[in-house]
C-alpha cells in the first residue's frame, strides 16, 4: 500500500492554503503582489523508463510565483504618496546594503531632508543643482532642500495695456513739458501699480501715470501723444541714465515725463517711444528704469542709512511694444517681471515624470530632483526580503533604470498609492477548492489505511 500521493497533496494542499493565507493577509497592504503556489507532478525515476503504465508518486510545490499585475491606484491627501503607473519599481536604499526596489510608494521626509519610506530607506534618484537643472547619471538619496531661495532682482518688465484713445487731454497746459501733479488724479488720465524687487528682495512699489497731452509736432491729423511718470515707493523716478537727480518742482512733482509714447493718429500701437526714430512695435527698444535708493515700502522712513533701505537695481528693461491705443476702456491686460522675494520651502509636488518641484513662499518653483526607477527582464525571479522590499537575484538579471514615463518605465502619479493587487473574492474561492482538495487527499489516506486493515486482517 502507498501513501505517498495522498501525503503530498496533503502538503500541497496546505502549502497552497499558506500562500492563499499570506494574500489575503496582504489584501490591505500597499505595494503588496499576491503570490500563487505552482506544483509538478512526480513520478518515479527509472533506468529504462515505464512506458504508459507509469503510476505517479503524488506532487509537490516546485514555484510561489508572485503576479506583478497593476493594482488599482487610489488617491490620498498626501503629497509624499507616490504611486507607479505601469511597469517599475522605486529604488530605496540604506547605503550599506544593496538597492532594494518596491511598488510601495508610502514616503515621507526625514529630519535631514531625505524622502524615505517607513523603514528608513532612502528613495533614489537624480539630484538638481542650485539653478534647478536635474544632473542625471548616478542616482543618489533624494533630498530635498532645508534653506530657502534667495532673492532675484527685477531685471526685466514686460507690459501689455491699452490706452482709451477717446480720453481728453490732462497734462496742464495740454502740452509736453508741463508737469503733473500726483495726488490730483485730473492732471492724469490712468495709473497702474506693481512691485519690482532690489538685491536684497525688498519689494518696491512701482506706480506708472499716464498723462494724455497734445502733440507738439503740429503734424496734420495730430498724433496722439502720452507722457509716463513714474514713481517708486511715492517718490519721482529719474530719467537720465546716468541716475541723476530728478528735478522736482516745490510739490515735489517731476516736472518732466520718464518718457513719452506717441501714438500715429490711426492708434494701435506706437509710433516712437522716448522719441527715437519710428520702427516696428516688435524691434521698438525698450525703455531703461532706473530706480534711486530709498526707503522699502515696509520700511521706517526715520531709521538711520542702510536700515530698511532699497538698493538700486542697475536698470530694469520695461518693454512697451505690446500696448496699443484704441477706442476702448484703460485695461491692463498683462504685467510680468523676472524679480521676486526670499522664500522658504513650503511645500513640494512630485510630476507624471518624477520631477520633485520645490514649492517656496514667495511663489517661486523650481526642482529639486528626479525620482529614478527601475524595471527588470525577469521581476517574478526578484527575491523578497519583507517589508514590501524586493532585491535582484541572478534569476531577475539586472535592473534597467530610467525616469518615468520613458520606454517600460510607468508614469508617477502623486497623491495616490497602488493597492494590493490580491483579488479577495477569488482568494476566498481558491481557500475552499484547497480545503476540498485537503479534504480529498485525507480521505485518499484513509481509504489506503482501511485496505491495509483489510489485509492484515486476513485468515
Amino acid at each position: 500500500m502507498a501513501f505517498q500521493q495522498g501525503l503530498s497533496g496533503l502538503n500541497a494542499a496546505s502549502k497552497n492554503l499558506d500562500v492563499i493565507g499570506n494574500n489575503i493577509a496582504n489584501s490591505g497592504t500597499y505595494g503588496a503582489k499576491g503570490s500563487r503556489a505552482e506544483f509538478a507532478d512526480v513520478y518515479a525515476a527509472a533506468l529504462n523508463g515505464a512506458g504508459q503504465s507509469q503510476i505517479g508518486i503524488g506532487t509537490t510545490l516546485q514555484s510561489v510565483a508572485q503576479q506583478f499585475t497593476q493594482g488599482n491606484i487610489t488617491t490620498t491627501e498626501n503629497p509624499m504618496d507616490l504611486a507607479i503607473n505601469g511597469g517599475g519599481f522605486f529604488q530605496v536604499s540604506d547605503g550599506v546594503n544593496p538597492t532594494r526596489y518596491t511598488r510601495n510608494g508610502q514616503f515621507k521626509v526625514s529630519k535631514d531632508g531625505f524622502v524615505v519610506n517607513n523603514d528608513g530607506l532612502k528613495l533614489m534618484g537624480y539630484p538638481a543643482n542650485g539653478s534647478g537643472v536635474i544632473q542625471p547619471g548616478t542616482a543618489t538619496p533624494l533630498q530635498l532642500p532645508t534653506s530657502g531661495i534667495p532673492p532675484a532682482v527685477t531685471s526685466e518688465v514686460k507690459m501689455e495695456f491699452n490706452l482709451d484713445s477717446r480720453l481728453k487731454t490732462t497734462a496742464p497746459g495740454g502740452g509736453l513739458g508741463t508737469t503733473i501733479d500726483l495726488k490730483d488724479s485730473t492732471t492724469y488720465n490712468n495709473a497702474t501699480s506693481m512691485t519690482v524687487y532690489d538685491a536684497k528682495g525688498q519689494d518696491v512699489a512701482v506706480t506708472f501715470y499716464f498723462q494724455r497731452a497734445a502733440d507738439p509736432s503740429g503734424a496734420t491729423p495730430p498724433n496722439d501723444v502720452w507722457n509716463v511718470y513714474v514713481t517708486a515707493n511715492g517718490s519721482p523716478v529719474t530719467v537720465d541714465a546716468a541716475n541723476a537727480a530728478i528735478v522736482l518742482d516745490a510739490n515735489n512733482n517731476p516736472t518732466t515725463p520718464y518718457t513719452t509714447i506717441t501714438f500715429p493718429p490711426t492708434g494701435g500701437n506706437p509710433a516712437t517711444i522716448l522719441g527715437s526714430a519710428p520702427v516696428p512695435p516688435a524691434t521698438t527698444s525698450p525703455i531703461n528704469l532706473i530706480i534711486p535708493a530709498g526707503t522699502s515700502s515696509r520700511g521706517n522712513a526715520t531709521l538711520p542709512i542702510g536700515d530698511s533701505t532699497t538698493t538700486p537695481p542697475s536698470g530694469i528693461k520695461i518693454d512697451l511694444t505690446k500696448i496699443s491705443e484704441n477706442g476702448s476702456s484703460f485695461a491692463v491686460t498683462d504685467i510680468k517681471q523676472d524679480g521676486y522675494a526670499p522664500g522658504q520651502l513650503t511645500g513640494i509636488t512630485v510630476a507624471s515624470n518624477g520631477i520633485v518641484q520645490a514649492r517656496y513662499s514667495n511663489g517661486q518653483s523650481k526642482p529639486a530632483g528626479q525620482v529614478e526607477l527601475a524595471t527588470f527582464r525577469n521581476p517574478q525571479g526578484l527575491q523578497t526580503m519583507g517589508g514590501n522590499v524586493w532585491i535582484r537575484t541572478v534569476a531577475s538579471g539586472d535592473a534597467v533604470v530610467g525616469v518615468p514615463g520613458d520606454g517600460n518605465m510607468g508614469a508617477l502619479q502623486a497623491g495616490a498609492l497602488e493597492e494590493s493587487n490580491v483579488d479577495l473574492t477569488a482568494e476566498l474561492v481558491n481557500m475552499v477548492t484547497a480545503q476540498r482538495a485537503y479534504q480529498a487527499n485525507a480521505q485518499t489516506i484513509k481509504t489506503q489505511d482501511q485496505v491495509l486493515q483489510t489485509i492484515v486482517n486476513l485468515r
